[in-house]
């Protein structure tokens, strides 16, 4: 496909000048998606940044973002097409009024691309003037296995059959990202369609390039705290583990508060905005916050030393 990165290297910087920072391992699987053509299933814990690759694969190729959120009882009229009944409607009452209604051509009249509604999947086999267009199908965990089934057959032609118009077909297929939360397991079938990536809570020193990317404006030593407080507890048995989202949401806050330094005072008052259930919220905070506060403080004095 024309304007893709030609080698793993070009994948990362373009990830990285879209500030997104991503390791090796997702770069090269990302380019071998473009360059087989194949989907690509992301897996992982949510707000680690899988929905967020797609956005930032949308941005630096300059081609529009497609997204199919994923929900149970989601049907082939929210996700591929539907027709416009009303206008049809319309258009029947106006022809009868007008007394030119043919019943032998009405059928191939009101059945036409003109009222036709294109949902997500039908919409991503268009191709623009970048190429084609980038196609999340986010959280397809969440989706019903008939939903699956139907995606499997998409997925595999990237055309789609519609009765009374024909078949549509992707000349180019779009750049497809696929995500799970994996609150149920996807079909083998489906996987074996796409390349597989999970995506995992990043290191202390990537999530550090990750603040200094998207929220360049927080103190250095503040995000630096920030990291190793979060980082201290995904190790803790929480029923949720902050992600990057959460980590990003955290340090956005403290900065509105003027916060360059963390503090026990702030931490049990903005718990909230890192934490999304009340029983980790109420483990973590008071005596217990402090603690790790003082263990991370300690171990960041001794690595400046």
């Amino acid at each position: 496909m024309s304007g893709l990165p030609k080698s793993i290297d070009e994948t990362l910087s373009l990830l990285t000048k879209a500030d997104y920072v991503a390791d090796r391992a997702l770069a090269t699987v990302i380019f071998l998606s473009f360059r087989l053509g194949r989907p690509l299933f992301l897996e992982g814990e949510a707000g680690v940044g899988k929905t967020e690759i797609a956005k930032t694969l949308s941005r630096a190729l300059n081609r529009p973002l497609i997204r199919l959120q994923c929900y149970e009882g989601l049907d082939v009229n929210s996700a591929v097409y539907e027709w416009n009944y009303s206008a049809q409607m319309i258009e029947i009452r106006l022809a009868e009024a007008a007394g030119d209604l043919n019943r032998e051509t009405a059928s191939s009249d009101i059945f036409s691309e003109r009222f036709l509604i294109k949902r997500p999947l039908l919409q991503a086999l268009e191709e623009g003037m970048n190429g084609p267009p980038v196609l999340l199908i986010d959280e397809l965990d969440r989706a019903d296995e008939a939903f699956e089934a139907y995606l499997l057959e998409v997925l595999s032609d990237y055309q789609i059959t519609i009765p009374e118009l024909g078949t549509f077909s992707a000349n180019t297929p779009p750049v497809t990202i696929i995500t799970s939360n994996r609150t149920r397991e996807i079909h083998d079938a489906l996987k074996r369609r796409c390349l597989y990536h999970w995506v995992g809570y990043p290191d202390a020193a990537r999530e550090l390039k990750i603040i200094e990317a998207r929220a360049p404006h927080a103190a250095e030593n503040l995000a630096r705290e920030v990291v190793a407080f979060v980082q201290h507890l995904r190790g803790q048995d929480l029923f949720k583990s902050p992600g990057v989202a959460e980590t990003l949401d955290w340090v956005s806050a403290l900065h509105e508060l003027d916060k360059i330094s963390l503090d026990p005072a702030v931490i049990n008052d903005t718990l909230g905005v890192l934490l999304k259930y009340q029983d980790d919220i109420a483990r973590m905070e008071g005596s217990q916050a402090k603690q790790i506060l003082n263990e991370i403080q300690a171990e960041l004095r001794t690595t400046a030393r």
